[in-house]
């Protein structure tokens, strides 16, 4: 059962990334609009995520669940050391979904509306930044562990595991990353005649991402990140970005043209490369701490509580994903469906 769970685990991250960065991204794509493009992209996110923003943050419940229940010594360190940066997620998410409502149904003849405007979008892009900090956080070999806490200061023990250069470049990596999946998502959904605005979105977030990716593993290499040299020395990490980087081209190429299908594909295939390549190249030490490495399967919780929650999770499973399918194919959200295709060019 220890491998249905860490395949739950690994899925409902990966479908948090891709649905919950695409939900962030539509924020990051409307603040970085012109004032004429952000009252199109407003109108535009709210028919598409209106009915799906929050069945989207299902992922992440699961994936702390999964954490806490199976993987103690795990959510131990993140809620300990990194809880600065998970609460402020939290608040993130909560800001963000009560100005997504209220912009819509309240404020919207006084100017209070511009208030619920901005929090949705300064939110869209606080909240992922904060995520990707997160993670940099438990790969940065910043974390100190220690029997007795108390003999860490205050900034040892809860600021500098994440506040550090290298976190902040992974979480400006993930906020980059959201901005593409979601200009990639909005090129569907967008009425004729405005496909091109995403476009050139999309092309400008795909350069955004490379840069940013590229500027954080130089940086990570020359400082001495464990992570990203063990990155660069695994073979089957090193394909993966090989892979990935050969999707580029074609990734382009539908994107410039408008391709619904085969641009979604594509950008959620890079998604996929760019998680396996990083759990692959350390898994299952995903933790990195200035004592060592910590394997995720080690001091796991008892197997009886590894099966029942196995159970439980094939069960949910059969109910929640035929459910977000249906979910996601009432609303039209999964193009692939639908019989014609109709690219810009």
């Amino acid at each position: 059962m220890l491998y249905v769970v860490l395949f739950f685990l690994i899925f409902s991250l990966y479908l948090y990334v891709v649905l919950g960065g695409a939900d962030y991204g539509a924020g990051i794509v409307e603040l970085f609009s012109s004032e004429e493009n952000q009252k199109i992209t407003k109108k535009t996110v709210y028919r598409v995520m209106g009915p799906v923003w929050e069945a989207n943050h299902i992922w992440i419940i699961i994936l702390i669940v999964i954490l806490w229940i199976a993987f103690p010594v795990y959510y131990n360190i993140m809620v300990v050391h990194l809880h600065i940066p998970i609460t402020i997620v939290l608040l993130g998410v909560t800001l963000r979904g009560v100005a997504f409502v209220f912009r819509h149904y309240d404020a919207v003849i006084d100017n209070t509306q511009k208030l619920y405007d901005s929090m949705f979008k300064i939110s869209s892009l606080i909240t992922p930044i904060f995520l990707g900090i997160v993670f940099g956080g438990l790969i940065s070999g910043k974390i100190h562990i220690t029997e007795d806490i108390s003999t860490l200061s205050f900034y040892e023990a809860f600021i500098l595991p994440w506040f550090n250069t290298f976190s902040i470049m992974v979480g400006l990596f993930f906020a980059a990353l959201c901005a593409f999946l979601s200009s990639v998502l909005l090129i569907g959904e967008s009425k004729e005649g405005k496909k091109n605005i995403y476009v050139r979105k999309a092309a400008i977030a795909t350069i955004v991402v490379f840069v940013i990716g590229l500027i954080t593993f130089s940086y990570g290499y020359l400082s001495g990140i464990v992570f990203v040299k063990d990155f660069l020395k695994s073979p089957y990490a090193m394909i993966c970005v090989a892979v990935s980087a050969l999707l580029l081209l074609p990734l382009w190429k539908k994107i410039t043209q408008g391709d619904i299908i085969w641009s979604r594909f594509f950008a959620g295939l890079q998604v996929f490369l760019i998680l396996l390549a990083a759990l692959v190249s350390h898994f299952p030490d995903v933790i990195i701490t200035q004592e060592g490495s910590i394997s995720l399967v080690e001091n796991i919780a008892p197997e009886s509580v590894i099966n029942v929650l196995g159970i439980s999770l094939i069960i949910g499973g059969t109910v929640i994903l035929p459910g977000l399918f249906h979910l996601l194919k009432s609303f039209k959200m999964i193009k692939i469906l639908e019989q014609n295709n109709n690219p810009l060019i």
